[in-house]
């Protein structure tokens, strides 16, 4: 008994030493991202978090939560678009595009969902404020040529070309391309189980995106350059010798360790840029040509979002919206095809 009454007053004794609930933005956000965003979600998605949180004025995040009202909000996100940012150089303001905007609005919304559930407060004033529109960009798709010249013209660092090739023959993400261990190509197919991400601190691996590993069939074509860069990669082994970071990685530095992913991409940017490429294209531009060349060549909608690795085939008839209805002429043609036909006649299953 007595052991239960001191447990007790020791219990008694830390609750009034824990910090109290978090009463502004401010620290309802510092919280969320502590107690939740730390704790469940990917370190580069915490680290974005915090990224747009910092772009919020000094003013609301000051304010109570309780006190917010979707009116505040709708004037922060006016402010942001007008002046919310600034020039990297002169630090001069300029616009937020609204697209950042609304990653801002959903850093708050994502915090007070969390607060709500913790008993914070009673309502979450993000979705009734006025959150600028966003104009739907269709992504850059490379021409045959184009990709044929990419591919062709990589030769500024030393794993570009296999980066650009497994990118372009696979359709991957750029983590789970940079993911890619030679144990993981088996019987000429790619078996996507992870992804590195980068944030400021580390390189991490981790599940691909939807925690959707997958397997991906590759062309004779990508085979042919995994195995010339098996060979050049052979001789950084003989030249480190013993120093060699064996990580089974296909794109890695010459000694073995993984690339960051940010530094290949501005040098693919680069690339794009010299070779005068498509404005906005970068290196997910692969990715989208080709689920746009396989869709355009008439493969199955679900077939080329299974290889692509989209959480649904909806998904991918949303991405893929323009190439999709590009097909119309098509359809009129098979539809004129089948009424021709002499045995025209619907399934069953369809009457």
């Amino acid at each position: 008994m007595l052991r239960k009454i001191e447990v007790q007053k020791a219990h008694e004794a830390s609750l009034r030493g824990t910090p109290p609930p978090p009463n502004t933005l401010a620290a309802m956000i510092k919280e969320f991202c502590k107690e939740y965003a730390d704790r469940n979600l990917a370190a580069k998605t915490v680290e974005r978090y915090r990224e747009m949180a910092g772009y919020l004025s000094s003013a609301l995040l000051a304010m109570p939560v309780t006190e917010i009202t979707p009116l505040h909000l709708t004037r922060e996100w006016n402010r942001l678009r007008e002046s919310g940012g600034h020039h990297r150089r002169t630090k001069a303001a300029r616009p937020l595009s609204s697209k950042t905007v609304r990653n801002i609005a959903g850093v708050v919304s994502s915090a007070y969902t969390r607060c709500i559930k913790w008993g914070l407060s009673a309502t979450n004033p993000v979705p009734n404020s006025d959150l600028p529109a966003i104009r739907k960009k269709e992504g850059v798709a490379f021409t045959t040529n184009q990709q044929n010249l990419l591919l062709e013209a990589a030769e500024a660092h030393w794993a570009l070309p296999i980066i650009l090739e497994l990118s372009a023959a696979t359709g991957a993400r750029r983590g789970e391309v940079m993911a890619l261990r030679w144990s993981d190509i088996v019987d000429g197919r790619a078996y996507v189980t992870r992804s590195l991400t980068q944030t400021k601190a580390v390189l991490t691996f981790k599940a691909p995106k939807n925690n959707k590993p997958r397997i991906v069939t590759l062309p004779a074509s990508a085979l042919e350059t995994l195995q010339a860069h098996r060979t050049a990669q052979a001789k950084f082994r003989e030249q480190y010798g013993p120093t060699y970071q064996d990580q089974d990685l296909i794109v890695a530095n010459p000694d073995g360790t993984p690339l960051r992913p940010d530094s290949i991409s501005a040098t693919v940017s680069n690339l794009f840029r010299r070779l005068k490429l498509p404005k906005g294209a970068s290196l997910h531009s692969l990715r989208h040509t080709h689920g746009s060349h396989l869709l355009a060549a008439g493969m199955e909608l679900t077939a080329v979002s299974a290889r692509l690795g989209h959480s649904s085939p909806y998904v991918t008839a949303t991405v893929y919206s323009h190439v999709i209805s590009g097909r119309d002429d098509e359809a009129a043609r098979v539809w004129e095809q089948f009424q021709k036909r002499p045995d025209k006649k619907v399934p069953a299953k369809l009457v």
